[in-house]
């Protein structure tokens, strides 16, 4: 197993949440909600309503996007651009998360961009831990939105069939997913998914006394003797072990897109739900099957949790 149990259980969980409120944004945007008899929808806001393009046309400039924006943020990285990058993260992660909270209910679209603003200040260059996590809830809901109305059920498959030869490749063989996640999280000091660390239970005992001598390390600077227990306080934090569950966006965000279309194409939202937890249960037997400190590439595994979950979704509206 990859991970703890505890830390599996909260990444699958983020993951589920994040299909759950991408869901109910895209079907805010596109089919509406039946309420009584008047059909409730939203426009997504900010000028950022898709353009009337053909499904295959939205398929080859999506790959081809994936390509460059890649291509474009390891050159970067290369040359230390690091605030180029970090700007163009801030930019994405304002207008998705502003779309995703303008699909509430009553919430002005300034208001929610005012919010997103705010979050998107803590997440990036004060690095919350938990404003990073929460934020990502809400920025693949916003990006599903603007993406879903563009696609099909065919196409996205097929999106879905590149996306997973393509993580595969990029992890296995020229191992630039490795690197661009390393630099992410070693240089940027930003991630794009869900970040989790975590302590193995032998390192708890360890952080409790290395809190102990912190406390007492403050009381023994004013005898002089702090040098001494400053330097058995960094022998105890270096034996420390801080493990990290993360989850790339992009294992995210494609199997909600999917779900998205299935949504849309069906004007069900039991049929997109169902998606998502084939999609979860996919990344369940990934997380539980795979090895400590080696990394996988997630699409292939959910990507084919996507399809099992959309031949079911195909034989019940066969039947029904």
């Amino acid at each position: 197993m990859k991970h703890s149990w505890k830390a599996t259980l909260i990444v699958l969980v983020l993951f589920l949440l994040t299909q759950i409120i991408g869901l109910a944004v895209v079907k805010t945007y596109t089919v509406g909600w039946q309420l009584q008899d008047a059909n409730i929808t939203k426009e997504i806001p900010y000028g950022f309503a898709p353009p009337e393009v053909q499904p295959e046309v939205s398929l080859i400039s999506i790959m081809v996007a994936i390509i460059i924006a890649t291509m474009i943020i390891l050159l970067l990285g290369r040359i230390k651009a690091n605030l180029i990058i970090k700007l163009w993260f801030t930019f994405v992660v304002l207008i998705t998360m502003a779309v995703a909270l303008s699909a509430i209910p009553f919430v002005n679209s300034y208001i929610a961009l005012g919010v997103s603003a705010l979050l998107t200040y803590f997440k990036i260059f004060r690095r919350h831990l938990v404003v990073h996590n929460v934020t990502e809830l809400f920025i693949y809901p916003g990006l599903a939105a603007i993406f879903v109305p563009i696609l099909n059920v065919g196409v996205t498959i097929l999106l879905l069939l590149f996306l997973s030869v393509y993580d595969f490749w990029a992890v296995f063989k020229s191992k630039h997913m490795i690197e661009l996640a390393k630099y992410q999280m070693n240089e940027l000091k930003v991630f794009t998914g869900f970040f989790l660390p975590y302590f193995h239970k032998k390192d708890y005992e360890k952080v409790r006394k290395l809190r102990e001598m912190q406390k007492k390390m403050k009381l023994q600077m004013q005898d002089g003797k702090g040098k001494k227990g400053k330097g058995k306080l960094h022998e105890l934090a270096k034996k420390i072990k801080v493990n990290i569950a993360i989850l790339g966006g992009g294992d995210v965000a494609f199997p909600l897109i999917f779900a998205g279309v299935v949504l849309k194409t069906y004007n069900s939202f039991f049929y997109g739900l169902i998606i998502a937890v084939f999609a979860t249960l996919a990344l369940l037997w990934l997380l539980t099957t795979a090895k400590k400190g080696k990394f996988y590439p997630a699409m292939p595994f959910i990507s084919t949790g996507c399809l099992i979950g959309y031949g079911l979704v195909w034989l019940l509206a066969y039947l029904f």
